[in-house]
């Protein structure tokens, strides 16, 4: 029972930091936060598969061991790391490798003194490369098609030609 207290509390303390992001900036980044949440999510499963870790506690035993970390520090996080450093990638990175080594060293360490979470065939320093690998493939996610819009241009262009028949159809009958 404490450990799902810890999940719960992890949870409720990263979602008390989201009112101080501001409107704004949390529209722009959740996207991001979000796609990399269900990356995360994914990843989990098959980290129980191949035997990589294995977390013991679970909020709910339907739940994803991740789902606390992913719902709270993780998505929370992800938005902080992007609204203070987008932009300034090396920044981004110094700031996300000192997060990571963090969660994959003295967090992971407690977590598996408490008994939530055990690395199996996982080092720590896998599991913080593994989290840097993310991080890149979030801010990479987040410029490409989100800031970048690089999926925005093929989907106007179907728009626009379904608009273009639209009005056609409309000339040919008036």
């Amino acid at each position: 029972m404490k450990k799902k207290l810890y999940l719960v509390l992890i949870i409720i303390l990263s979602w008390l930091t989201v009112p101080f992001i501001g409107k704004k900036d949390f529209k722009r980044f959740y996207p991001a936060a979000t796609f990399m949440g269900l990356y995360v999510l994914v990843e989990g499963i098959i980290a129980e598969k191949n035997k990589w870790w294995k977390i013991k506690t679970r909020l709910h035993s339907k739940l994803s061991g991740e789902f606390p970390l992913v719902l709270g520090p993780f998505f929370a996080g992800s938005i902080w790391i992007l609204k203070l450093t987008y932009g300034r990638p090396l920044i981004y990175f110094l700031l996300n490798a000192v997060v990571d080594a963090f969660f994959a060293y003295p967090f992971y360490t407690w977590f598996k003194r408490i008994g939530i979470w055990k690395l199996l065939r996982f080092s720590q320093l896998q599991l913080f490369m593994l989290f840097i690998m993310k991080s890149i493939f979030m801010y990479v996610f987040h410029w490409a098609l989100l800031d970048k819009k690089l999926l925005t241009a093929p989907v106007e262009a179907i728009k626009n030609s379904f608009r273009k028949s639209q009005n056609d159809e409309s000339e040919e009958r008036g």
